[in-house]
């Protein structure tokens, strides 16, 4: 294949021949007899874009599932009007926020659902609100496990990190990815890297499964608990040991040292979850612990201080933080978060200004999945309600893009195109200059994993 006349990017203008899964040639190239030829027209070639924080099977889960918190839903009349559906089986609900109605019991939510079974997760996804009927459901099936909440004697139906008890109380397997593999190569996307704690050898045998049977097109790392090391082989990278940290309960310090020790015995990285000053303050201590590794990461790192990110800069750590947070969530944060720790809600400039390297991941389905608007954020640093949090720590569109451009295996390294690369690309429908003041997903038009076209919009002319 012959893309031709392309903004190349860190080359130029220049042709690129892809052969086989690589990048074969770059320079002025002649045609090939037979030879599939895009004319680029002068839109700029990039390396595809990876999303390196990212929970694939609750992102395949959602298409069956009903948004109940902001933006669709604010209020109580909001949600039971999303609820109000035909059907006697399961509801399933996602992104529900305190600001819609607190944390509704089982009995709330009976007001609204009283004849089937509802699940709502929380938009941290650390939580579900089941009303009565999904109660008496599962525990016909199961005893109660430790994080169903009890008031008295009876249960209040709030549901804490129980996921596992969850799936297999209702016996549920993991979804088909196809449709949200699709929609990522609308965006760019060429790889990510899968930041669920709970992924173990049956998750992995479903990557497994998912990629040869061609439902999964995008390469693939699977971040995990540490039993994913023992996991059979296939056509996914390992990844980072996943430290999840949760303020209100957070592990023995011991424990969490010995955890850190292990991954790095077992030759990976360590990501660990901060959303908070204070899981940030833990986590800290236990990586300057046990030592901390070359690759060790900071995913999130919500609220940082000053002081915060030299020690994150100075343990070595890498950040992976959600810039379309800023957008998505920025104005409840005004509301929400105190007022002397918003500049330090999602640094970015400031990090990369310390030397730390950083690294660019939607958190979907808890944060959008297009990197085209989290890079649109990272430049402006504007909410939806168009107020600005931490304008010092905007970056330049390149730098924007720069975090979806870093090396899975090495987050201070960046994909090239080079003649020997994988052919792994996004080509756009105009060139850099161009698309650099608009960073939109509307620009795209074709997606290239291993040298094959995987999105093609390349009979659409640019707007």
């Amino acid at each position: 294949m012959l893309i031709r006349n392309a903004d190349v990017w860190g080359h130029g203008r220049a042709d690129v021949r892809l052969v086989g899964q690589s990048i074969g040639a770059i320079g002025a190239l002649d045609p090939q007899p037979g030879e599939r030829i895009i004319e680029a027209a002068g839109g700029a070639l990039l390396p595809g874009l990876h999303d390196h924080h990212i929970h694939l099977a609750a992102l395949a889960a959602r298409a069956a599932s009903i948004a109940c918190g902001p933006p669709e839903v604010a209020t109580p009349e909001d949600l039971a009007a999303q609820l109000d559906r035909p059907g006697d089986g399961w509801l399933r609900g996602t992104g529900y926020h305190e600001s819609v109605m607190g944390l509704p019991d089982a009995i709330a939510l009976d007001a609204m659902v009283p004849d089937r079974p509802l699940r709502i997760q929380h938009r941290s996804g650390r939580m579900w609100l089941l009303n009565s009927a999904a109660l008496d459901a599962l525990l016909a099936r199961a005893p109660a496990p430790p994080g169903l909440e009890r008031t008295g004697n009876r249960h209040t139906g709030r549901l804490f990190e129980e996921d596992d008890w969850l799936q297999q109380t209702l016996g549920s397997q993991p979804p088909d990815f196809a449709a949200v593999s699709s929609e990522l190569a609308g965006y760019g996307v060429t790889g990510v890297t899968d930041m669920s704690p709970r992924n173990d050898s049956a998750i992995a045998a479903h990557f497994t499964a998912e990629i040869e049977s061609g439902a999964l097109v995008q390469r693939a790392w699977l971040a995990g608990n540490l039993g994913l090391a023992q996991a059979e082989p296939g056509p996914w990278r390992l990844g980072a040991a996943k430290l999840h940290l949760h303020e209100n309960a957070l592990p023995d310090f011991d424990a969490a040292c010995v955890f850190i020790d292990a991954a790095h015995r077992q030759n990976r990285a360590v990501a660990t979850h901060c959303v908070s000053e204070v899981e940030l303050v833990f986590a800290l201590a236990a990586i300057a612990e046990a030592g901390p590794g070359p690759d060790d990461r900071i995913e999130h790192a919500s609220i940082a201080n000053a002081a915060l990110v030299a020690q994150v800069a100075e343990l070595g750590l890498a950040v992976v933080s959600q810039p379309h947070f800023v957008a998505e969530r920025g104005d409840r944060y005004l509301l929400d978060v105190e007022a002397r720790h918003q500049n330090d809600l999602y640094r970015l400039a400031s990090l990369k200004s310390a030397g730390i390297t950083l690294a660019g991941g939607s958190d979907a389905p808890f944060g959008g999945v297009d990197p085209w608007a989290a890079m649109a954020a990272a430049v402006s640093r504007q909410t939806r309600g168009g107020l600005v949090i931490g304008a010092d720590e905007a970056l330049s569109p390149e730098e924007a893009l720069a975090l979806y451009l870093a090396d899975p295996e090495d987050l201070s390294l960046q994909r090239p195109i080079a003649p020997g690369a994988p052919a792994d690309l996004c080509l756009l429908d105009r060139p850099w200059c161009e698309a650099r003041r608009r960073l939109t997903a509307d620009d795209l038009r074709a997606t290239f994993i291993a040298g094959r076209c995987i999105h093609d919009r390349v009979d659409q002319s640019p707007a």
